[in-house]
């Protein structure tokens, strides 16, 4: 019986949950986030004489990237 019990933990262990999916979720909407307002601030401080709009939020969660003009960074 204590063999089957192991046995069942460590497939539960290495079988992803809905949680972790949610978690990585959650991790790669605040990288987005971050470089999203990285590219705000960069803008702003290294290139601010240069018209840029910058592209919505889906775009940095897609990208998972700058999405400043190369002359910008």
């Amino acid at each position: 019986m204590l063999f089957v019990l192991s046995a069942s933990i460590s497939v539960a262990q290495e079988t992803p949950t809905e949680t972790d999916e949610q978690m990585q979720q959650l991790k790669q909407e605040m990288d987005a986030l971050f470089i999203f307002l990285k590219d705000q601030d960069d803008h702003r401080e290294k290139c601010p004489d240069l018209e840029w709009e910058q592209p919505d939020i889906s775009v940095y969660k897609e990208e998972q990237k700058s999405q400043l003009p190369a002359e910008c960074q």
